[in-house]
């Protein structure tokens, strides 16, 4: 994952745009005045923009660029947002506790912006009486806010399925 930087002698532009350690311009400059620039401030020319024309260079110690680098990658690595899915487990005759536990888990699911499956569960003869889960669910979601309905509740075998999502953007 690492990206390869020339630095010093493996520069082979004869040409670039120099930069200082803070990225202010110094202009454009033969690659001998950068080497010389770099040998009197003790730092090294890394090539930060091979591909621009002429080259971008700077001029800074090579070990503190590539901690500079490291640093960059963990910050993005930190604000990248993994959504999950969770799932809540209902029953078609939940009594008000449990569905109440379980409705303040799936706010707090959502809150940390994860998709929420939403199943209701049928055991032996429920099955014959498919519309009190589907009343479950519906009440279930309706006693979420500001949710989006990503699939609609539907059966998947003895199971009552349905997927939501946090509707506010940020």
């Amino acid at each position: 994952m690492h990206k390869y930087y020339r630095l010093n002698y493996q520069i082979a532009s004869p040409q670039l745009r120099l930069l200082d350690e803070e990225g202010k311009q110094i202009g454009i400059v033969s690659k001998l005045e950068a080497l010389q620039k770099a040998k009197e401030l003790g730092v090294d020319v890394v090539e930060v923009a091979p591909n621009a024309k002429p080259p971008v260079a700077k001029l800074i110690d090579y070990k503190k660029f590539k901690y500079q680098e490291a640093k960059k990658e963990r910050e993005a690595k930190r604000s990248q947002k993994n959504v999950g899915v969770k799932e809540v487990r209902l029953r078609p005759f939940i009594g008000a506790h449990d569905f109440d536990t379980r409705l303040r888990k799936a706010k707090e699911f959502l809150a940390d912006g994860n998709q929420l499956k939403i199943s209701v569960f049928f055991k032996g003869r429920e099955i014959t009486r498919k519309e009190f889960g589907f009343d479950v669910i519906k009440r279930f979601i309706s006693q979420l806010e500001s949710v989006k309905i990503v699939r609609e509740p539907h059966m998947e075998g003895r199971t009552l399925v349905a997927m939501v999502t946090n509707d506010k953007k940020g």
